[in-house]
């Protein structure tokens, strides 16, 4: 038999577990999931496994009410002043340590039973508790898969919900088939939903090592994501087209006038570098006019689609031009400077072959006169002149290496 502080210690060792069991099981009683679960209608893995685990949860209750009923009798003989009383240390021994709780549950098998046994004989605390663990772990496994499928499908899910959500106002008068692909997503969305809350176990991928860990695919709610935030975005830039419609045909009709005026002071400047440089490339194309009446009328019957796409093409046609136009000019202004920098290196050779005491050499002469000549004649063959350039400082510099 224990003795009175051995027993003290255990009753207040008794009580502490079966209050935390206790307050363990009332989370796990109020939790979202659990609460959900039991009012949804379910179906597939999520079903079959919720209904194993509700029988678990029922006898983990069941358990814990004649566990508890245990706790409290020990906790009348262990606690309050003068307790526990030496007369009552024989039961309280008995309830601390010998089976003393009836688990429910079938009787045990006839055919494994001892000739002397009841059909289910009791079980200590320490047994109680344990069996008590295990159902806890078994509903918890599941109520905390659950929980954590719902919580990594929430941003997607809810993410798509903002996005559909933010562009339905824009949609009236942007089309059918605007209006197909929203109906076609939100549909997706409503079925993803629907499904996720029937069987969310049906997309949890539990741990291969065997833990009680494992994770969500969300595979299937980020695409719907990503399908809803791209419509979204086409839906505002319909909408954002619609609203700045006439202000682009406008600003194209403006572009070209610009543009055209822009090409015209270009070809000026290359006609004026083609009397000074020869083979000079080839005035681009003009610019054409835009399409406006074309513009006009998607408009008018509200097709903004291939109104964005046509307007789209027209302003890249034009930005392609004014390309070529900023080409054309750059081109004449290049080929103007490297004839002026042949020049300049003209007058520096000549100067450095005086200076080697070469001007009496009619090698260097000839080919300083045919370098001049190019350079100073117009059209100017620029790549001529520059060979002939080319020439005459090597010239110099064999001169320079027989001196």
């Amino acid at each position: 038999m224990i003795t009175e502080q051995a027993a003290a210690e255990l009753v207040s060792a008794a009580l502490a577990e079966r209050d935390a069991i206790q307050a363990n099981l009332l989370e796990l009683d109020g939790s979202f999931a659990k609460q959900v679960l039991e009012g949804a209608t379910l179906s597939g893995a999520t079903r079959d496994r919720w209904g194993t685990a509700s029988v678990a949860l029922a006898t983990l209750w069941e358990t814990f009410l004649a566990y508890s009923a245990v706790i409290d009798r020990v906790a009348a003989l262990g606690t309050g002043p003068k307790r526990p009383a030496r007369k009552d240390l024989p039961e309280l021994s008995d309830l601390l340590t010998e089976g003393c709780i009836q688990l429910p549950g079938p009787p045990v098998p006839l055919a494994r039973r001892d000739l002397a046994a009841v059909a289910r004989p009791p079980v200590t605390l320490t047994a109680a508790v344990g069996a008590m663990r295990r159902l806890f772990t078994q509903v918890t496994e599941v109520t905390s898969a659950v929980e954590s499928v719902w919580a990594a499908l929430g941003p997607p899910l809810d993410a798509a919900t903002a996005d559909l959500a933010r562009c339905a106002p824009l949609l009236a008068g942007l089309g059918a088939e605007a209006e197909a692909e929203l109906r076609a997503v939100s549909a997706d969305l409503d079925a993803q939903r629907a499904a996720s809350n029937a069987d969310p176990l049906a997309l949890w991928r539990p741990d291969p090592a065997g833990t009680q860990g494992g994770r969500t695919d969300t595979s299937s709610a980020d695409r719907l994501r990503e399908r809803a935030a791209a419509l979204a975005a086409k839906i505002a830039e319909l909408d954002r087209v619609r609203r700045q419609a006439r202000h682009r045909i406008d600003e194209l009709t403006a572009a070209v006038a610009g543009a055209r005026a822009a090409r015209q002071d270009a070809v000026t400047a290359w006609q004026e570098a083609a009397t000074r440089i020869t083979a000079l490339p080839a005035p681009p194309p003009d610019i054409g006019e835009p399409p406006l009446a074309g513009l006009d009328a998607l408009a008018a019957r509200g097709e903004w689609s291939r109104l964005a796409a046509e307007l789209g093409r027209c302003e890249a046609d034009l930005a392609a031009s004014g390309a070529q136009t900023t080409g054309l000019r750059e081109a004449a202004t290049a080929a103007l400077d490297k004839r002026e920098e042949l020049r300049g290196l003209l007058r520096a050779y000549k100067a450095k072959a005086g200076r080697l005491g070469g001007s009496e050499d009619a090698d260097l002469a000839a080919k300083y006169e045919q370098a001049y000549r190019l350079l100073w004649t117009a059209p100017c063959d620029l790549a001529a002149a520059a060979t002939a350039v080319a020439d005459y400082q090597r010239a110099i510099l064999a001169t320079k290496g027989r001196q």
